[in-house]
């Protein structure tokens, strides 16, 4: 007999995955970031990597400059994420335009938010944000602080009202419970989300946020798709398959995605132009390889 969470699963599963739409020959593929209009590639250029460094400019620069010149058009920075917020701006001049830029908030009032969104203005070189999300929500506490008078949603409507930002999300990585519970707080465009063939195992994000985000017709951005490298190879998965259990869920938009070098953006970019999504029966088969050292690939989450 199946139990709750295996009816819960057996339901976000049955979600259809989002349509996407392929570019001219050579091009990424796209799909729409829930209701923002935009259409994403399935890969976007995540904020690890050689972005979340100081002092290797050339370096970086080099990353993000290849990620456009690859048809990347999905870039996600935070003020928390070491030089990344100074890289893009020093990389994107006129090439602004060309991306949808998404950053974050790590302060939970108003006031700090502010304060933290100018300054990220600023070290990126651009008048506005294209996506501004509240970062790593972990505990009641954050939710409350940030739902409180004077807390960071009064910042998030203010931002987007005046034009500094366009569209509003919320991010994390350690409980689904915190982020339902913002969800039903306040109406978000998007959320990004840990996703990988491992999380069904304990705490899933797949069973409870994403059908969720799916009814309420939210982007939903894929991270920690690899869990930085620790289903990755030693006869684990490979980075298709990686990519592939997570593209191949329902209602995810894009799957971000921190690159070291050149050479690994254009590896990114190449399995999501070969992309096709895959059946229950093989996304079946890679949860069941991940589940013996489960716990170790969702790191991430907050012990049971």
């Amino acid at each position: 007999m199946r139990n709750a969470y295996e009816l819960e699963k057996e339901t976000a599963m049955s979600q259809p995955v989002p349509p996407f739409q392929t570019a001219p020959t050579g091009a990424l593929p796209q799909r729409p970031l829930g209701r923002t209009g935009h259409l994403a590639t399935l890969f976007g250029l995540g904020g690890e990597g050689v972005l979340r460094t100081h002092g290797r400019l050339d370096e970086a620069v080099r990353v993000i400059h290849r990620a456009l010149d690859q048809g990347v058009n999905y870039c996600d920075t935070a003020p928390a994420y070491a030089g990344s917020l100074d890289y893009y701006g020093a990389a994107l001049g006129e090439r602004r335009s060309e991306i949808f830029l998404a950053s974050k908030t790590h302060d939970r009032t108003r006031d700090g938010s502010l304060r933290l969104l100018d300054e990220s203005l600023r070290r990126l070189r651009t008048d506005h944000l294209d996506l501004w999300q509240l970062h790593d929500l972990r505990t009641s506490q954050d939710v409350e602080r940030i739902f409180a008078r004077g807390g960071a949603i009064e910042a998030l409507s203010e931002a987007r009202t005046d034009g500094r930002v366009r569209f509003l999300g919320l991010t994390g990585h350690h409980d689904p419970a915190i982020l339902l519970e913002a969800m039903r707080r306040f109406d978000f465009d998007t959320i990004l989300v840990a996703l990988n063939a491992a999380d069904i195992h304990r705490l899933s994000f797949v069973a409870s946020v994403l059908p969720e985000a799916a009814r309420r017709g939210m982007g939903v951005i894929g991270m920690k798709v690899a869990a930085q490298g620790a289903l990755l190879g030693d006869g684990r998965l490979t980075m298709e398959e990686a990519m592939g259990y997570v593209l191949s869920l329902p209602a995810v938009s894009t799957v971000i995605i921190g690159c070291k070098t050149p050479a690994e953006v254009d590896a990114n970019a190449q399995i999501a132009r070969a992309f096709s999504a895959w059946d229950a029966s093989a996304l079946r088969s890679l949860e069941e390889r991940t589940r013996r050292h489960a716990e170790a690939f969702t790191y991430y989450k907050k012990p049971l």
